[in-house]
């Protein structure tokens, strides 16, 4: 269960609350954000460039579009960055003390955005369905902590994450509506919360774990298949990128920690850990 593996640091940085690492296969770059810096990053492996944006709110989640630039899920919202970098709200719904968390684009191309309070008071948050043209759809409410959101192969299961239950859930979801919520895993009292996700080519989910310092790969049955040590206390969330879809790239975190390692915030990478699945970019 614990093979190892080799991870490499892919960009070191001093990030607050990294998070989001998503594959944009158009520009052959890893985007990610540094929630609480209010940063955009870029990395490009094929070249080692990197490009850093600020934004002006907290942001979650950023997203490649089908029509170039990115969706975000910010602290009042979702907003639209076109590809010159012009800002635009998709959708204004502010709510004080409540910022976006993790968001995902689902295969029919819909953003699937979180939210939580800042002081994280249990089921201050929620989980809806954005279609292109902004329109919400509430999908689970009272949500704590919404955080990862994942597809299997078939697309008939989606894997979410409400961070303080210990769970990686399977959703079943007809016509907009979850039908069925299920319990596919639960980290045991001790060894962290799970946080973002990833779906892999064989059904498989990543799960990284804040303040467990671990990957975890899960079977679709639930069973713990692997476990990975990491040398950061925080991971936060990990995704499939690079040529091929072959390298697992793991973003952190360094808030609240009185002695971070030297590589909180850092993003990480695991060379060759698998195969991920293509994603979806927003269709609006």
């Amino acid at each position: 269960m614990n093979r190892p593996a080799r991870i490499e640091v892919a960009v070191r940085e001093d990030a607050l609350l990294g998070e989001g690492p998503t594959w944009d296969p158009a520009a052959a770059r890893l985007l990610w954000v540094d929630i609480l810096g209010r940063r955009i990053h870029t990395f490009e492996p094929g070249n080692g460039r990197r490009s850093v944006t600020a934004v002006a709110q907290h942001i979650g989640a950023a997203k490649p579009r089908a029509g170039g630039g990115l969706v975000a899920n910010l602290r009042d919202g979702i907003g639209l960055y076109d590809a010159g970098g012009a800002f635009s709200w998709l959708r204004h719904d502010p709510v004080p003390g409540r910022r976006g968390n993790d968001a995902a684009v689902a295969p029919d191309g819909s953003l699937w955005a979180g939210t939580m309070r800042y002081d994280e008071g249990p089921g201050g948050g929620n989980l809806v369905r954005i279609a292109p043209d902004g329109t919400a759809t509430p999908l689970i409410e009272a949500v704590t902590i919404s955080n990862g959101i994942g597809w299997s192969p078939d697309h008939s299961l989606t894997y979410y994450v409400d961070t303080p239950t210990r769970r990686v859930d399977t959703l079943r979801v007809e016509d907009g509506t979850v039908v069925e919520r299920k319990e596919c895993a639960t980290v045991e009292p001790g060894a962290g919360f799970p946080d973002g996700l990833t779906v892999d080519a064989e059904g498989c989910v990543w799960v990284a774990l804040w303040d467990g310092g671990q990957l975890r790969r899960y079977t679709p049955r639930g069973d713990l298949d692997r476990i990975v040590e990491l040398p950061v206390p925080r991971p936060t969330a990990c995704a499939f990128g690079g040529p091929g879809l072959r390298d697992l790239y793991v973003t952190t975190a360094r808030t609240g920690l009185t002695d971070p390692s030297p590589l909180s915030g850092s993003l990480l990478v695991l060379p060759d850990a698998g195969q991920g699945l293509p994603g979806t970019p927003f269709a609006g």
